[in-house]
């Protein structure tokens, strides 16, 4: 359904897998890769999201790496230029506002282990964020300012994910509802990092990708107008 795209905009180059929605338009949206790459479980995402109305992209953070190798995934992943990823991310967003096929005023972003913190960094660093999911993100080098947020924010979490703790969720939820922020956090009790992904059946829980991927639909749909 998707294809290869090639992009310059204001100087800012970008690639990755683009996906137009069947009906011909739709709100913008970016998908943001975990650390193997862009790899066809996520072009699978992003056409996913075409289908479901959305004009979709998801950049090439890694600019053509992709690995199966938790190690070499590590190393990619800390060799990352988070400021170079986090402009890749924006300039996506902003490309995806101009093109003809775009309906929505803001962009939306949604991001899995690597990606969702990707997405809760663009969400509390460019006004042009109107929705943003995070599934399990976690990254050291990124530490969002939580006080940015302006658009609304849905976490997600397996409650059996060693590396990005539920235990978390409900005390960040109750700092950010604090601060005056739109925020829902919601909680697998029985999944484990990386439950979504379905083309790891070692950590792909079906009945918890189900449901977060009918509460990331609405809450997209809701607040990208």
């Amino acid at each position: 359904m998707g294809e290869k795209l090639s992009f310059t905009l204001n100087g800012q180059k970008g690639d990755g897998w683009l996906a137009r929605p069947a009906s011909g338009k739709g709100p913008a949206l970016v998908v943001i890769q975990e650390w193997w790459g862009l790899v066809p479980h996520v072009m699978d995402v992003t056409d996913r999201f075409a289908k479901e109305g959305f004009l979709a992209f998801a950049p090439d953070l890694y600019h053509g790496k992709t690995t199966t190798s938790p190690d070499e995934a590590g190393r990619l992943l800390m060799e990352m230029d988070v400021t170079r990823a986090s402009r890749e991310i924006a300039a996506s967003g902003a490309y995806l506002l101009q093109r003809p096929e775009c309906t929505s005023r803001k962009f939306g972003v949604v991001g899995f282990c690597m990606g969702g913190a990707l997405a809760q960094f663009a969400a509390t660093s460019n006004p042009n964020v109107g929705a943003a999911v995070s599934f399990y993100g976690g990254f050291k080098k990124l530490q969002p300012d939580w006080k940015y947020l302006a658009s609304p924010m849905l976490l997600i979490y397996g409650g059996k994910d060693p590396s990005v703790p539920a235990a978390d969720a409900k005390p960040l939820e109750e700092k950010l509802r604090a601060m005056g922020k739109t925020v829902e956090t919601v909680v697998y009790p029985d999944a484990g990092h990386a439950f979504f992904n379905d083309a790891r059946p070692n950590v792909y829980d079906a009945r918890a990708s189900a449901d977060a991927w009918t509460r990331t639909l609405a809450h997209l749909r809701k607040a990208l107008v």
